[in-house]
């Protein structure tokens, strides 16, 4: 997979292949495969991974890598037809041709984007989905700690080449192992190992992406201005990545995982509140994510607030236990809690998977949290009191399947500007908040995320204002999208400041020196500057 900034495509963008009165004459389909073919260096059978409606395999490859189900709804729009690219080739004259036609696209590599905007179009259609789900290669090179990863890969398949070379070499990136590796890295992307070596983006060495134009650009070609962009810029707004050359980072062969679960019954707030005092000091080795949820209480037919605390130390368990003890004593962490193993699998514990598990099954693929759902987030810069969070359980109770999660921040990510990457979200952050809500009930969707919202809202005087901030992999769209190819600069950097703070107004700058045009877009993909605010050379 060696890097090359040519393209063989470079000299027929600016050409037409199809007439005007041809395209109207034919179908999107057949116009689509005519200009591939024109394209095309071989005479490659696209029509072999172009799957419409009309296809009996359609609905399994749309569903194929569909997280939030509240978007597999049949009132949901539906693409023109999705391709399934092998090549990078293939990929080139997607873009050639969806731009000749005028074809909206949406680029899929795991189908994790929490609104569903990989592969849903609210705001344009016809549209078409790019699945890089095939381009899955992997190459580890354990002596230059790197890895090579295409964009179709997920996490856990990353995880596993990486433990089958070596077992004190890991990366940075999601629990979730089914994440596709091609789009999350474009959000910032962190980890149980973020706290001691930044995020995944942080710990990327270079990238090949597919431009506006169908060129192949790789870090040298692309220059260090896009570069900067696609680590946590967000996917959909410059390109299509098509992997990703990743710094392998060392773990020890022994680390630590364990779980613990108090009730309210159990003195869980207090416990809580003294956690989210200490969350940004706590040892760069220890990562927690701690869940709220309802559970049953002692009491027949009660409910009550079941908080677990879900770690990660990099080191054994008696180290583990003297880092609680100084820091976190009030948790009560005892030896017989802790489980000892190697980081391959922690990420099975982490990402739980059942006991019996063996690292093999990260090359399933298996989406363990595929439900329909509406999530949001939020970053605290101070503590939260027990009485705000007494007021939180309140509303709770009142939700079927609610979840708040709160992941501490400190260690390397203080360390690291706010500026390095788009990902902003760095010193003066405590903790990090995840909220959930899950249902089965399509026709309940208004109610569960009526919810949500109330909840946020419950929440704005606890977290991070002016502005508020968001975690862009966990897209919200309750906080702004773009209408329509004329997306609004003046709206976008409502959203934009929340996802970006003031890295916002750059990945502007690059997205108007990159794709001007606004090929590549979607309800909160980055706009380029209006032509009146760009400088005349």
């Amino acid at each position: 997979m060696a890097p090359s900034g040519s393209s063989f495509l470079s000299v027929f963008v600016f050409m037409l292949v199809l007439s005007p009165s041809s395209i109207d004459s034919l179908s999107i389909k057949d116009s689509f495969l005519q200009c591939l073919s024109k394209n095309s260096e071989s005479s490659y059978p696209f029509s072999t991974i172009l799957y419409t409606p009309n296809n009996s395999s359609f609905t399994s490859v749309l569903e194929s890598s569909v997280q939030n189900l509240r978007f597999s709804q049949p009132t949901v729009p539906k693409p023109e037809f999705i391709i399934t690219p092998l090549y990078e080739s293939h990929i080139q004259a997607v873009v050639v041709c969806s731009k000749q036609l005028g074809i909206h696209l949406r680029v899929r590599s795991g189908g994790h984007d929490y609104e569903g905007l990989s592969y849903v179009s609210e705001i344009e259609q016809p549209f078409i989905v790019v699945d890089l789900a095939k381009l899955r290669s992997i190459s580890v090179d354990i002596e230059d700690n790197s890895a090579w990863v295409e964009a179709g890969a997920t996490t856990g398949e990353l995880y596993y080449r990486i433990s089958e070379k070596s077992n004190i070499h890991g990366y940075p990136a999601g629990v979730c192992t089914s994440l596709g590796i091609g789009g999350h890295i474009t959000g910032g992307a962190y980890g149980t190992m973020f706290r001691k070596y930044g995020l995944a983006a942080d710990n990327v060495i270079d990238a090949r992406i597919i431009d506006a134009y169908g060129r192949v650009l790789d870090r040298r070609a692309m220059g260090e201005d896009l570069f900067w962009a696609i680590r946590g810029g967000g996917g959909g707004s410059f390109g299509i990545i098509t992997s990703w050359k990743v710094k392998l980072v060392p773990v020890p062969s022994v680390v630590t995982v364990f779980r613990v679960a108090r009730t309210l019954e159990q003195g869980a707030t207090k416990i809580l509140y003294r956690f989210l005092q200490a969350s940004d000091k706590l040892d760069e080795n220890l990562f927690f994510r701690v869940s709220t949820q309802l559970a049953n209480a002692s009491e027949e037919g009660k409910k009550t607030i079941s908080t677990s605390y879900n770690g990660l130390f990099l080191g054994d368990a008696k180290r583990l236990l003297q880092v609680m003890q100084e820091s976190f004593p009030e948790l009560g962490l005892t030896k017989q809690d802790c489980i000892e193993t190697n980081w391959i699998n922690s990420v099975l514990y982490m990402g739980f998977f059942p006991n019996n598990s063996t690292p093999e099954i990260l090359l399933q693929r298996q989406n363990l949290f595929k439900g329909t759902f509406k999530g949001k987030s939020d970053f605290a810069k101070k503590p939260i009191h027990e009485s705000a969070l007494e007021g939180l359980w309140e509303m709770m109770y009142e939700e079927d399947t609610p979840s708040v999660a709160f992941i501490p921040y400190g260690g390397m990510m203080s360390k690291i500007s706010e500026s390095e990457i788009p990902f902003p979200h760095r010193k003066g952050n405590m903790f990090f908040i995840s909220y959930m809500t899950t249902w089965e009930d399509p026709s309940e969707n208004a109610k569960h995320i009526d919810w949500i919202r109330k909840v946020y809202k419950y929440m704005t005087p606890y977290v991070s204002m002016y502005p508020r901030e968001a975690y862009l992999n966990y897209r919200d769209l309750d906080l702004g999208m773009n209408k329509n190819t004329n997306t609004s600069f003046k709206e976008a950097s409502v959203w934009g400041s929340k996802y970006f703070k003031g890295n916002f107004k750059r990945l502007v700058k690059v997205k108007t020196k990159v794709d001007a045009g606004n090929f590549f877009r979607h309800e909160q993909s980055i706009p380029p500057l209006p032509i009146s605010m760009r400088k005349r050379k």
